[in-house]
């Protein structure tokens, strides 16, 4: 099963990993919902992505770092 928009912390890992020289807070939610989309193990709904969940994934993101 892959990731979907209900798992802000494992998607944030995700991104993490596959753009370690990102930094989160400078995206706009277009641009992170674009990266969300591209990993290759998002299997969720990309209509999902309200900017709430989408806060979420920058949150976690940059507490992992």
């Amino acid at each position: 099963m892959g990731l979907t928009g209900t798992e802000p912390g494992e998607i944030a890992g995700a991104l993490s990993e596959s753009r370690p020289d990102t930094h989160p807070p400078n995206l706009d939610f277009a641009d992170l919902q674009g990266l969300i989309l591209a990993l290759p193990d998002f299997d969720g709904d990309p209509d999902e992505a309200a900017e709430t969940r989408l806060e979420a994934v920058v949150a976690a993101w940059h507490d992992q770092r």
